[in-house]
Order: C-alpha cells, then sequence, then structure tokens
C-alpha cells in the first residue's frame, strides 16, 4: 500500500538578527573602496533574504552534530556529508539514489525582511552595513583592509516552516522533538558566513504552530487549520529564553 500525506504542521514566526548577518551573494560590480564581499538580495525588491536552503542546512548540519550522525558517514563520498539513516535523516531526509532515500519531512521557506522600511532609514547602503575588517601581516605590520556587507543586527525577518506527516509515519513527536531542538542549537550557534567573529546570532519568536488534516483542510468545504501551538508550550517557552 502506498504511503499518504495525512497532515501538515505549519510553524510560523519571525527571526531577528541580534548581530550583523552575512550571506553570500553576487558582486554584480567591482569598484575600489567597494563592498568585498556582497549579501544575497532579491532582485526585484532588492532586499536581503535568508535563503531556505541555508537556514535548512545550519539546522541539519547542527543536528547531525549534536547526535554524532555525520561523523562516521558520508554522502556521494563526501568525508562527513549528511547523514543517510538515523534521526536527522528522517526530519531532514537523504539522497542516497536507492530504495533507502528518504524525502525530507520538512520544508523551509526563504525569508523575508519585515521591517525593511526602518532597516532601509537606519543604514548607509541599501537595508544594509559595509563593515571594515583589517588583516595584519604578523611580520610587516602591513594592514589589508576589506569591506564585508552584511545586514545589521535589528533587521527581521519572516519564519515559515513545513513538517509532512505521512500515514505511515509513527515518529510525530521525534520529528517535532528535533525541529524545536535544531532551532535551539542554531540560536547558541550562528547563521551564514563569519560567525567565529560574532556575525549571525539570531533569536527566533514562534507566533503560532497549526495541523492542517489532508481530509478536512483540503477538502471542499475547506475547514479551517487547528491552532496546537500549546500542545508543544514547553518547547516554544524554551526557545524563547536568553
Amino acid at each position: 500500500m502506498a504511503n499518504k500525506l495525512i497532515k501538515k504542521i505549519e510553524i510560523t514566526g519571525m527571526i531577528t538578527l541580534l548581530t550583523g548577518l552575512h550571506i553570500g551573494g553576487t558582486n554584480s560590480s567591482m569598484s575600489i573602496g567597494g563592498i568585498d564581499k556582497a549579501v544575497i538580495r532579491n532582485p526585484l525588491t532588492n532586499q536581503p533574504f535568508i535563503p531556505g536552503s541555508s537556514l535548512k542546512g545550519k539546522m541539519r548540519s547542527l543536528l547531525e552534530v549534536s547526535i554524532g550522525a555525520n561523523l562516521q558517514r558520508s554522502s556521494a563520498q563526501v568525508p562527513n556529508g549528511p547523514s543517510k539513516d538515523g534521526s536527522a535523516a528522517d526530519l531532514f531526509g537523504n539522497a542516497t539514489g536507492n530504495d533507502t532515500q528518504k524525502p525530507s519531512r520538512i520544508i523551509v521557506r526563504d525569508c523575508v525582511m519585515t521591517n525593511a522600511k526602518y532597516v532601509f532609514e537606519k543604514t548607509e547602503l541599501p537595508y544594509t552595513e559595509g563593515k571594515t575588517e583589517v588583516v595584519i601581516d604578523r611580520i610587516t605590520s602591513a594592514a589589508n583592509p576589506r569591506q564585508i556587507e552584511r545586514v545589521p543586527g535589528g533587521a527581521e525577518f519572516s519564519l515559515n516552516l513545513v513538517v509532512n506527516i505521512w500515514e505511515k509515519d509513527n515518529n510525530e513527536e521525534e520529528l517535532m522533538k528535533n525541529l524545536f531542538k535544531s532551532l535551539k542549537l542554531l540560536k547558541d550557534d550562528y547563521l551564514g558566513g563569519h560567525g567565529s567573529r560574532g556575525y549571525g546570532q539570531v533569536a527566533f519568536e514562534i507566533a503560532d504552530i497549526k495541523e492542517k488534516n489532508v481530509s478536512s483542510f483540503y477538502s471542499e468545504t475547506g475547514n479551517s487549520a487547528k491552532s496546537i501551538k500549546e500542545k508543544y508550550k514547553a518547547e516554544v517557552e524554551s526557545l524563547h529564553q536568553n
């Protein structure tokens, strides 16, 4: 019997930058004294955003490290690649290309800036700042300055995650537990590049968690989604703690 999708669990909220964030984009122009490393932007609005791939990849890698899932494994002959089995693969999927392949249970949407007007008014560059960093030669003391573009602390982005639950799944609670665990790990780590130098510290705020049953929400009658945030009250409160 084929596996059947029975419901979707949607988590919505906000990501707040506590320090500047750099997720690299394409340098469309080069100029003397200009930005050396640009951030990724929406080409239609010119606003920076957090790609779902960046957020999902960081969540997965931190969860794998926390359970030791990727220490002895490889993916496509890449040492320490994504784990092929276990709780991390159950949530994030794998790409074995055979009968053991698991689809990702989680969808991570791109995160768009929600306070763009405020950020635009406070920054010299459009929605961003240029942070000057200097590499010092230890022998000659010669300075090699560079400018890195980053979205400043205080910027806010939308958060939208969807977890698909299938008929044959018997690990819904474990999937949700590991989702919140990966967010908590990320809160105490960093998102994007240059994290060891203070970039990418973020905070999460969960606004709601809704359950959308295929048999009711997606039917002709279209019943309302059911809020189940109270069910995960402990996990949400733990994520919100400093």
